[in-house]
This record gives structure tokens, C-alpha cells and sequence, in this order.
């Protein structure tokens, strides 16, 4: 089992672990999946997502208020009209927290017990965290070393807190919504249980979700996340971009974006003016689009040389997740620019579902992975 520390401390509630939802709040969609447990076997019950643009013209979030936008009534309505759409009777549900909502940082601690390690955390924490400890919620687990005796190794602790503030809203939104709230965590929790697979979990891995507002970087080390990085370069800024570049408005550009990305289509000469139908050319979106992802993987890279100089460790592999992480020739550009194995998440790859969805889930699966990862956290 997949070793994975964060989990919002809730009151004890009724808690039904053969079936749950799992639901992301995200910049972009509102997404909520459905998932059953019986046996060692998982199944999709039902899925259902909402665009925010869709509904309101503004996004449910913003990267820089690292907090809600849009008012929890507004949110739970959005949240009930899915269940509502797809039919979910479902009460219990897991919600993820985006993690630029959320702050990582790890510590070490000399060797000691068991039993002396709660208190020296509490003591430690406050250095390393940039609010108060009565504005935040904690949680923390041992990453590195064991907890013997005083005789043994040092330890690594990886600490996690979010806003009370944020804890708040999330509690508020699922009870305006009619749910039973049975747990909250950060998005890289769930994402990495949704990613990480058996074949995996002895392997250093990077998981890289490009979603609308923010990108963020995870790094799993045998099955244990030993840092969660977030910056504000993704899919929105690709849009808006490409969209300055080629003088077309907004959505047209997702457009473009979503078609042509960073790769021509098959047998087209790069040197082929090939218009599309503003007079944008598939050579136009991909230069335009390429610093961008440049940018992003300037910073991963970053990420990846800060990790090897604290862990001595280098990444094995790459998986790719988000909405963003589609546009075609991402993952190759990747895999070429990285020179890694790249690979693209899909999240219901160990799920039962009518072969039916085969087609469609596979595309679903890198943007619904933190989603999936949610509704699991309920069953195993």
C-alpha cells in the first residue's frame, strides 16, 4: 500500500469505506467521481464535472488569493447540480485541497522516541511555518528514520499545514451541499494515489500535474511523498499567450491549443503555412506556445537538481498529469527535454468500468486523477 501521511483530522463521523466520492475544487471544473469497493476490486460508479467559466465567467479559484473565489453557496449549488446531473445518491465524500493552498516543508530531528517525537514536532514547527500555529491545521509523518530510541538514526520530517481558514470553507461547502464530510487532504495526496502503481513504488518518481492556474511538482520516493512544489506557469497562461500572439479571443485559443499544441499534424512539411481559421498557423501555435512550456520545465528541472542535492537521488520517471498535460506533443517535448521516461497518468487504469468508457476514460485520466485519488482514499 502506498504510504501517504496527510489527512485533515475531522470528528469522528459515519464513515461507509465501501463507497465514496471524491471531489476537486479546481481553478477551471468542479469534478466529482464516484467510486465502489467490493472485494480488492474498485469500481466507477459514476463521474461528472462542471466548468466554472461555464457558469459564473470567472474561475472557482485564484493562484494568488490561494483561497476560494467564488462564495461556498455558489460552489455547493454548482456541487449538487452534478450529483444531481449524474444521478450520485452518494453522501460521504473526500475533498482535495490544492496544494498552493497548502504549505510542504520538511525538518530533521535528532534521534529519540516514539513517544517524545509528537511533542518535539509541535515544538519544531513554528519555525519552519509562516503563520501562527492557531491559523493553521497540521499534519506531519516520519519520511526518513525510525523512532527506536535515542541511540537510533536521525529523523525527516515532512509537515503539512493548511489555513484554518481554507478548512473552513471546505466543511462549510459539504454541508451546504448535503454531504458527509470524511476527510479533507492536499491535491498531491490524492494525486499520488491515483499515480503511483505497484510497478512503481520502489522507484524515485515525479509527478507533474499542469493544470489551469498552477503547475506543481511532486516528488515520491518508494512510495512516500518527500516534496510537493507549486508555481503559477500552466494551462491559463498558455491560452492567454497564444491568444495575444494569434489576435484571436480566448476560447479560440483553447482551441488552438487543445488541436494543435506543440505538434504538426501527421505528413505536414514544419515549413507549410498551414492556416487555421483566423489565419493562425499550426507553426505560429507551436512557437508561440513553446517558451511557455519551457518555462515550466526550466522549473522542474530546478526542483529536480534541489532534490538530488539533499537526497543524492535522481529521478527515474516522469508521469504527467492535468487537464494541460493533453495538449498533443506535450509528453513527447517532455521526454525529449527532460530525457527521462515520460508517461502519461491514467487514473482509472486499475478501476472496473463498461469497456464501453475505454476510449473517453483514458482521455479523462490525466485531469481526473486528483479526483480518483480522493475517492480512494475512502477505500483502501
Amino acid at each position: 500500500m502506498i504510504k501517504l501521511p496527510f489527512k485533515i483530522t475531522l470528528p469522528k463521523l459515519r464513515i461507509s469505506p465501501q463507497s465514496c466520492l471524491g471531489i476537486d475544487i479546481g481553478t477551471a471544473f468542479v469534478k466529482i467521481v464516484h467510486l465502489t469497493k467490493s472485494g480488492s476490486r474498485i469500481k466507477l460508479e459514476n463521474y461528472g464535472e462542471t466548468s466554472a467559466l461555464a457558469l459564473y465567467e470567472k474561475p472557482f479559484r485564484t493562484f494568488e488569493k490561494n483561497t476560494l473565489l467564488l462564495s461556498t453557496s455558489d460552489i455547493a449549488r454548482v456541487i449538487k447540480a452534478i450529483l444531481a446531473e449524474a444521478k450520485m445518491k452518494k453522501k460521504e465524500a473526500v475533498f482535495s485541497i490544492p496544494d498552493f493552498s497548502s504549505f510542504f516543508t520538511n525538518f530533521e530531528l535528532p534521534p529519540m522516541t516514539k513517544e517524545e517525537l509528537p511533542q518535539a514536532v509541535q515544538f519544531e514547527a513554528p519555525q519552519h511555518i509562516p503563520l501562527p500555529l492557531s491559523e493553521v491545521t497540521t499534519d506531519w509523518q516520519v519520511i526518513e528514520g525510525e523512532t527506536v530510541d535515542k541511540k537510533g538514526t536521525g529523523l525527516k520530517i515532512l509537515l503539512v499545514a493548511v489555513p484554518n481558514e481554507v478548512i473552513y470553507q471546505y466543511r462549510e461547502i459539504a454541508n451546504l451541499s448535503g454531504l458527509e464530510l470524511q476527510g479533507l487532504e492536499a491535491e498531491a495526496f490524492s494525486l499520488s494515489r491515483a499515480a503511483i502503481k505497484e510497478k512503481d513504488l520502489k522507484k524515485v518518481i515525479a509527478i507533474i500535474d499542469i493544470g489551469a492556474q498552477s503547475t506543481t511538482c511532486s516528488i515520491i520516493d518508494k512510495g512516500i511523498l518527500k516534496l510537493s512544489h507549486s508555481f503559477d506557469i500552466a494551462g491559463n497562461e498558455l491560452t492567454q499567450v497564444l491568444s495575444k500572439s494569434l489576435g484571436i479571443n480566448y476560447q479560440e485559443a483553447e482551441e488552438a491549443k487543445k488541436k494543435h499544441g506543440l505538434k504538426f499534424p501527421e505528413g505536414a512539411l514544419s515549413e507549410e503555412p498551414l492556416l487555421n481559421s483566423r489565419g493562425g498557423s499550426f507553426q505560429k501555435t507551436t512557437q508561440t506556445l513553446t517558451p511557455v512550456i519551457d518555462s515550466i520545465i526550466i522549473e522542474v528541472n530546478r526542483i529536480f537538481q534541489n532534490f538530488y542535492q539533499v537526497e543524492s537521488q535522481k529521478i527515474e520517471k516522469v508521469i504527467l498529469a492535468g487537464g494541460t498535460a493533453l495538449i498533443p506533443g506535450l509528453l513527447e517535448y517532455f521526454s525529449s527535454s527532460l530525457k527521462k521516461e515520460v508517461e502519461m497518468l491514467n487514473s482509472f487504469s486499475d478501476i472496473f468500468y463498461p469497456p464501453v468508457l475505454e476510449k473517453v476514460l483514458k482521455e479523462m485520466g490525466p485531469s481526473y486523477a486528483i479526483t480518483v485519488g480522493a475517492a480512494l482514499r475512502c477505500l483502501k
